[in-house]
């Protein structure tokens, strides 16, 4: 393969956000609409490709660096975000950047995958659609020379990683949440109210976000050594919107005793679909709702006020240190060294009245 990138602009660009350590980025959060010189792969969604300018399949010319970012759910702001903050980095080194949306089919990941193969690219950022395909994308990697980068979920088999990986540090994620909700219930006299029910938006076949569950499901039982664990419930999705909603409805609707329900889970999509059953039930008014990424949190404290809405914090967390950190570790493997297999991003729960300080241009 061919070398592309000056060492000491590496190490420049690198120099200025690794996430090793790092606290979250408040100011530097990615704008879906910045979006010079990404390519779209033929195929994607029109709301992912809105972030790109429309081409062909993106190769590079010789002397590039190209770059494929390849994710499962590309119409997502989360991955929209990542994905501009991916570009910018590659850009950074003189590179192109291409953007796919797998639009959570595993077909559509793989043609990526072979497309990207087939223009020569350096190397590949991905989030697959399904995990169990993991050792599958590897190994047309691997056969192709061609370095790859897991994002947010790992590539992994039986629990071993086969390829670095850049994300969130779940557990511990999930355990803030955990201990703020379980704030808000003592201070609100909730722990041992006979109406008061716990939700717990889950996504169990997701590796990457079981650990949020459960150290949430953790802090909780932790914090609360009265709260009668039977009145935990959970409601498994897909990590969207509506699965989310369809999912918490039907445990709402199954127990119509609980009327003040304290919701966090899995993602913030699942999160907000909590929030719309709970309007559609005319619970909202009693419930509280903690996201887990707080880049669609804050469109409801931004458009609702801290009033309007029963989301009452998020945990936010950098799509940005995500995506420049994806490329970071990308660059590693590129230019022959041997990157950590694992690199997390912390988190900081936030309300509608810190969130604009601590999350900066995010929060627009």
């Amino acid at each position: 393969m061919k070398k592309k990138v000056v060492a000491a602009i590496l190490v420049a660009a690198m120099g200025t956000s690794m996430l090793a350590g790092c606290g979250s980025s408040s100011s530097d959060s990615a704008n879906s609409g910045s979006s010079a010189g990404t390519t779209s792969e033929s195929g994607t969604s029109g709301d992912s490709s809105a972030d790109s300018t429309s081409g062909d399949s993106g190769a590079a010319a010789d002397g590039d660096l190209l770059v494929y970012g390849i994710y499962k759910s590309g119409d997502q702001a989360w991955f929209i975000n990542e994905g501009a903050a991916a570009q910018a980095r590659v850009e950074e080194l003189g590179g192109t950047f291409t953007y796919v949306d797998a639009k959570m089919n595993p077909e559509e990941f793989l043609k990526a995958v072979d497309n990207a193969i087939a223009n020569e690219a350096d190397g590949i950022v991905a989030c697959v659609p399904d995990q169990t395909m993991s050792q599958a994308v590897v190994d047309k990697c691997e056969e192709a020379g061609i370095p790859i980068v897991a994002a947010d979920d790992a590539l992994e088999v039986n629990g071993e990683k086969l390829a670095p990986w850049v994300g969130i540090d779940g557990y511990n994620i999930g355990a803030a949440n955990g201990e703020w909700l379980a704030n808000y219930m003592t201070e609100n006299n909730l722990v041992t109210d006979p109406e008061m029910g716990v939700l717990i938006m889950t996504m169990d076949t997701v590796t990457s976000c079981v650990p949020r569950a459960e150290g949430e499901i953790d802090k909780l039982t932790e914090m609360l050594p009265d709260l009668d664990e039977s009145k935990i419930y959970r409601a498994d999705y897909d990590g969207t919107t509506d699965k989310g909603n369809t999912a918490a409805a039907a445990v709402i609707t199954a127990h119509p005793e609980i009327t003040k329900w304290m919701v966090t889970g899995a993602n913030e999509e699942g999160c907000i679909g909590a929030v719309r059953a709970l309007e559609s039930a005319g619970l909202d008014a009693d419930a509280c709702v903690v996201g887990l990424g707080a880049y669609m949190a804050k469109d409801e404290w931004n458009d609702k006020g801290a009033d309007g809405t029963c989301m009452k914090a998020s945990a936010y967390f950098s799509e940005t240190q995500v995506g420049e950190g994806s490329i970071d570790v990308l660059m590693q493997l590129i230019n022959g060294e041997e990157p950590t297999m694992e690199t997390a991003v912390p988190a900081t729960v936030v309300t509608p009245e810190t969130y604009k300080e601590v999350m900066g241009a995010a929060a627009e």
